[in-house]
Parts: C-alpha cells; sequence; structure tokens
C-alpha cells in the first residue's frame, strides 16, 4: 500500500517568511505613538501671538485601537496643555507614529472630527507629495519673512495635509486597508 504525499503542511519556511517574521516586525513597532499637533496662545494675546506645539495623548497597542483612542480624545475636547491654565491649545492634526516615529497615519482635525488622510500608494506618488509640500513650505517661509503670518500658516498646514499622506511603507497596506472600513470613516 502506497501513502499519498502529505499537501496539508507548509514548509517551515513558508512559515517563518509568511507568518512569524512579519509579527515579528509589527511587534518591534509597537506601541504606536498618538500625538495632536497644532496651534497654541495664551489667554488674552492675539491669534497673531499663537505658536506651533505639540501635544502627547498616549500610546496605543495596536493601529485600530490608536485611531479608536484618538477619535474619542477628539471628540471629547479639552486637549491641551495641562501645566498652564493660561494657554490655550488648537488642535489641527492627529498623529500616529510607531516605536521607531515612522508615521502609521495621520489626519486633520476639524469639528472635533479626525479626517483620516488616505496614505500614498507608492513612491512615485510620495516623491511628488514631498515636491509639493516643499514648495509650499518655501511660499510659507517667504510669507513669514514679509511678515503674513497668517498666510505662512495657511501654506504650512497646506504642507501638513499633503505630509499626513506620507505613510511609511511598512504601514501603507494596513492603513489603507483600515480606512476603507465603515467605522474609520
Amino acid at each position: 500500500m502506497a501513502l499519498a504525499p502529505q499537501t496539508t503542511f507548509a514548509p517551515i519556511g513558508d512559515i517563518l517568511a509568511h507568518q512569524i517574521l512579519p509579527r515579528l516586525r509589527l511587534a518591534a513597532k509597537l506601541p504606536l505613538r498618538i500625538t495632536c499637533i497644532g496651534t497654541a496662545r495664551y489667554v488674552g494675546t492675539d491669534e497673531a501671538d499663537s505658536f506651533d506645539r505639540s501635544v502627547f495623548l498616549g500610546d496605543r497597542p495596536s493601529l485600530e485601537n490608536a485611531t479608536s483612542f484618538a477619535a474619542v480624545s477628539v471628540r471629547r475636547g479639552g486637549i491641551g496643555v495641562r501645566q498652564d491654565k493660561t494657554l490655550r491649545f488648537h488642535p489641527r492634526f492627529a498623529v500616529i507614529q510607531d516605536n521607531d516615529q515612522n508615521l502609521v497615519l495621520a489626519g486633520e482635525i476639524r469639528a472635533g472630527i479626525i479626517l483620516w488622510q488616505q496614505p500614498v500608494a507608492s513612491d512615485g506618488e510620495a516623491r511628488r507629495i514631498v515636491t509639493e509640500a516643499s514648495r509650499l513650505r518655501g511660499l510659507a517661509f517667504a510669507a513669514s519673512g514679509r511678515g503674513e503670518q497668517r498666510a505662512a500658516r495657511n501654506h504650512r498646514h497646506q504642507a501638513g495635509l499633503l505630509e499626513a499622506r506620507l505613510v511609511d511603507p511598512f504601514w501603507r497596506e494596513a492603513a489603507a486597508d483600515l480606512l476603507r472600513l465603515p467605522q474609520a470613516a
């Protein structure tokens, strides 16, 4: 009696390459760090006296958990600089970074919600975005030199919106998949 060859077992090399190593790479990039970037100003000062500020919100163990946490934090409001009660913070972007400080996902904050930006689909698209964002930052620098602070801030904001799409290649597929889910929208 001849035995049929076993086809139900995967070779150990395939298991290592397709299951174990990707999980180890992911584990090394966790936890994910959530930050809000915006402008701050002291009570009683003009908007022209505002300055850029980042506020750390927390660390989370997964991309899904990080986006949910960021959304709840922004929806509740009150994100700010807790040490100084005279400082008011206006969040403009939510940013999720991995343990290596690579961009995982970012979005603009409007009316208490985060509008997550779709990650670039290719390195070529990333290069085009870097070129345009650099142009906008140059315009911001020139406007600032002329004393046009509002125009400079708007150019920097537009550059930031573009740069929010520059997700690290490791995270592009996972971030794009997450944004396709109905609850992420």
